[in-house]
C-alpha cells in the first residue's frame, strides 16, 4: 500500500497535470477529477497524518485502516457521484501569544484523506501559477527561505521602508463566493469544485452546537492552506507584481508566508502610496488590515561613524517569529540581523514551564527526554545565524525552570547546581545549535 512504486507513479501523474497547467497558463482546466482513482486515494491516505486529533466521529487512523481498500473505494465513489457529505469540523481552541485563543478546525480522518487527494490535484495546477514571493505551505519552500530572501532583499538596497502588514482574522473572513469565483477561473472540473464548496459550507461543531459561518475556512483543515494561497495569490501577489511594481519609482520586494507578509521599499514615497491603497485592495475581497499591527517602519541602513544622518533612525519589525534589526557584523559592517521575537520567546518559555509543571512527578529520565525534544524543536526553528544569544538564553531559562520544578518534588532533598549540571551531562540535554547558517550555505555554494 505504501510501496515507492505507487508513489512514483502518482508523482509522474502529478507532473503531467503540472505540465498541462504550464502549457495552458490562462486556461480553465475541466478534466482533473479523472486522476482521482484508487491508486491516487491510496497515496492521499499515505500522506495523511495518522497521529492527528480525531474529528466529530471519533474515528482514528487505526480504525480507518481496517478494510482500507474498501473504505477508499467507497469514499471515491461518493466523491465522484456527488453523494459525499462533508462533515462539520470539530472546533478546539489553542492559546495565542497575546493571551487570546485561536480556533482550530479538526476534520474527520476520512475527510482529511479526501481533502488531501483534492489538494494534490490543486497543488499540481497552482504551483505553476504561484509566484516566487510566496513561501507558506508550498513544496520545497520554507519559512527560513522566506527569511533569507527578505534579508537579502533588504541588504541589496541597504534598506529603506518596511510595510509590516497583518490581515485581521484572515482564515475567518475569507469570502466563500469570491474564493469559488477565483477557483473557477482556473479549475472548472465539477467534482473538484463541488467538493471545495461542500468543505467551505460544512460548518463547525462546538459543544454540540453546529454553526455554518458564511465566510472563512477552518485552520487545521488539510485543504485550507492551498485555498488560502489561491486566494492571496489573486488578492495580493499577482496585483503587487503585475500592477504595483511597474508603477514604483524604486525597487520593492514582497515576501509572503501564508497570510503573513511584509513589503520592503527602497523609496519612502512608494511605501506610503502602497500603504494608502492596500486597505482598499483588501476590502474588495472582504479582508481588513489590522489597524494597530499594520505600519510603516523606517529601515534604512544606519550611517557609518562620522557620516551625517538626516533621516529617521531605523526601527525594527517582526516577521515569522523573528525581530529584524540593523547590527554590526564582526568586521564592523552594518548588516540585517534576526533574533527571536520577544513575544515568541515568552510564549515558548511559558509552554515549557506549563509542561514541566504537569510532568514534575514523572521519572527524571522521561522529563529529560521531553525536555530534549522541546529544546531541539526550538533550536531547529530559531537556530539561524546571529541568533545565538537568544538560543543560549532560552536554554538557560528552560534549565532554570527544570531545576525549580525538580526541587519542588521534595522538600528534604534539595538539588544544588553541581548535581543539576551532572544531571544535564548525564541526560545530554542539548546545547544551542544553528542548523540554518548563512556561512554553511555559502560554503556549500
Amino acid at each position: 500500500m505504501t510501496d515507492t512504486s505507487g508513489s512514483e507513479t502518482i508523482s509522474a501523474r502529478r507532473e503531467r497535470i503540472a505540465e498541462l497547467a504550464r502549457q495552458m497558463p490562462e486556461a480553465q482546466l475541466y478534466s482533473l477529477s479523472r486522476h482521482l482513482d484508487p491508486e491516487w486515494m491510496r497515496e492521499a491516505y499515505r500522506l495523511t497524518r495518522k497521529d492527528g486529533a480525531v474529528g466529530i466521529d471519533g474515528q482514528t487512523a487505526e480504525d480507518y485502516a481496517s478494510d482500507l481498500d474498501a473504505r477508499l473505494a467507497d469514499l471515491l465513489d461518493r466523491a465522484k457521484a456527488g453523494t459525499y457529505f462533508a462533515p462539520p469540523v470539530r472546533r478546539v481552541w489553542i492559546p495565542k501569544g497575546d493571551g487570546r485563543e485561536r480556533p482550530i478546525g479538526i476534520p474527520t480522518f476520512e475527510d482529511k484523506v479526501l481533502q488531501r487527494a483534492v489538494a494534490m490535484v490543486l497543488e499540481s495546477v497552482y504551483e505553476q501559477d504561484f509566484l516566487p514571493v510566496s513561501y507558506g505551505f508550498r513544496p520545497g519552500r520554507s519559512a527560513h527561505e522566506a527569511l533569507e530572501d527578505l534579508r537579502n532583499g533588504i541588504m541589496a538596497t541597504w534598506g529603506g521602508w518596511v510595510l509590516e502588514a497583518d490581515i485581521q482574522g484572515f482564515f475567518d473572513h475569507l469570502d466563500h463566493h469570491v474564493l469559488m469565483d477565483i477557483v473557477r477561473q482556473r479549475v472548472t472540473d465539477g467534482v473538484i469544485v463541488r467538493l471545495i464548496s461542500k468543505w467551505l459550507h460544512a460548518g463547525v461543531m462546538e459543544d454540540g452546537t453546529l454553526r455554518r459561518p458564511e465566510a472563512g475556512t477552518p485552520q487545521g483543515g488539510v485543504i485550507s492552506p492551498i485555498l488560502a494561497n489561491i486566494y492571496l495569490h489573486e488578492v495580493l501577489d499577482k496585483w503587487f507584481v503585475g500592477e504595483v511594481l511597474p508603477r514604483l519609482q524604486g525597487q520593492a520586494r514582497l515576501v509572503r508566508y501564508a497570510d503573513d507578509f511584509v513589503v520592503v521599499f527602497e523609496v519612502e514615497q512608494d511605501a506610503r502610496r502602497v500603504m494608502e491603497v492596500l486597505p482598499k485592495r483588501m476590502a474588495r475581497y472582504g479582508l481588513t488590515l489590522h489597524p494597530d499591527k499594520t505600519r510603516l517602519v523606517p529601515f534604512r541602513q544606519p550611517p557609518r561613524k562620522g557620516d551625517r544622518d538626516d533621516g529617521p533612525r531605523p526601527g525594527t519589525f517582526d516577521f515569522l517569529g523573528f525581530t529584524h534589526y540593523w547590527g554590526e557584523s564582526r568586521n564592523g559592517k552594518w548588516v540585517v540581523k534576526q533574533k527571536t521575537a520577544r513575544k515568541r520567546f515568552q510564549r515558548a518559555v511559558k509552554r515549557v514551564s506549563d509542561w514541566l509543571r504537569t510532568v514534575r512527578h514523572e521519572p527524571v529520565d522521561r522529563q529529560a527526554a521531553g525536555l530534549k525534544t522541546r529544546l531541539v524543536g526550538h533550536f531547529n526553528y530559531y537556530g539561524i545565524t546571529g541568533n545565538g544569544r537568544a538560543l543560549s538564553r532560552f536554554r538557560t531559562v528552560v534549565v532554570t525552570l527544570w531545576h525549580k520544578w525538580l526541587n519542588r518534588r521534595s522538600q528534604r532533598r534539595r538539588l544544588n547546581w553541581d548535581r543539576m549540571n551532572e544531571l544535564l551531562r548525564r541526560f545530554r540535554v542539548p546545547q544551542p545549535f544553528v542548523p540554518h547558517s548563512i556561512y554553511r550555505v555559502s560554503a556549500n555554494l
